[in-house]
Parts: structure tokens; sequence; C-alpha cells
């Protein structure tokens, strides 16, 4: 498939008018979460919800890192979903639980993002 990047606007889910734009997130669809770096996360006021979360990397190294809500928009579309709070040395990711809330999919002959069509109800 090869790799491409996109660009991300993070918003505080609970301060809309708290946000920042996120440029080149890798789109990988093998990350489930998103990763953003720790830093633009706390600028913006996201909250560390959930502490000490274990995620095995590509190289099969462990680590525990912090997790928060917020909202992510990538052109027009948005969702609301866990972003790990990214430490120096780590990848800035676009993972698959935010792609499939943004209805994205990717179209890996053009590497980009497209819509994914109607969401299954069943």
């Amino acid at each position: 498939m090869g790799t491409f990047y996109t660009n991300c606007a993070v918003e505080n889910h609970v301060d809309r008018s708290r946000s920042v734009r996120v440029t080149k997130l890798l789109v990988d669809t093998g990350s489930e979460h998103t990763w953003v770096p720790a830093g633009t996360l706390e600028k913006i006021g996201v909250q560390r919800e959930k502490k000490d979360i274990h995620f095995v990397m590509a190289n099969g190294e462990v680590v525990t890192r912090s997790v928060g809500f917020a909202i992510l928009r990538v052109a027009k579309h948005f969702t609301i979903d866990e972003v790990v709070f990214a430490e120096p040395g780590d990848m800035v990711l676009l993972g698959a639980r935010t792609l499939e809330g943004l209805n994205l999919t990717v179209d890996a002959a053009r590497k980009n993002l497209v819509a994914a069509g109607p969401v299954p109800a069943a």
C-alpha cells in the first residue's frame, strides 16, 4: 500500500474554541489509536483520562502512555475519539479507529483518504 500523510485539526471536546492543526500525521491502519504529541494536546487542554495504558510498538517494544478524548477533523469530516499522548520519539499517527469514526477509508492507489460510503446499521 505504501505510506502517506494527512493533516488534522484537533479540538478540546469540552471547549471547541481550543484547537490546533496537526500536520503530517502518518495514516496508519495498523494502529488502533491516533497519536498526537503530548505537548500539542496539553496546549489545547485535553486531559489525560486513562493513564498507564500499555501499547505494543511495531518493533515489539511495549510502552506506557496516557489517553484522552478529542475531536478530530480531516477536511469536512469529524469525529470524537481517544487520542494517545505521544512522547518524544513516538510517531504521530492517524489510526484505524479515528478513520472509522471519520467514515474515511484509504485509497491506496492515490495515497489519500476517501469517503467510505454508507455506514452499516446492522
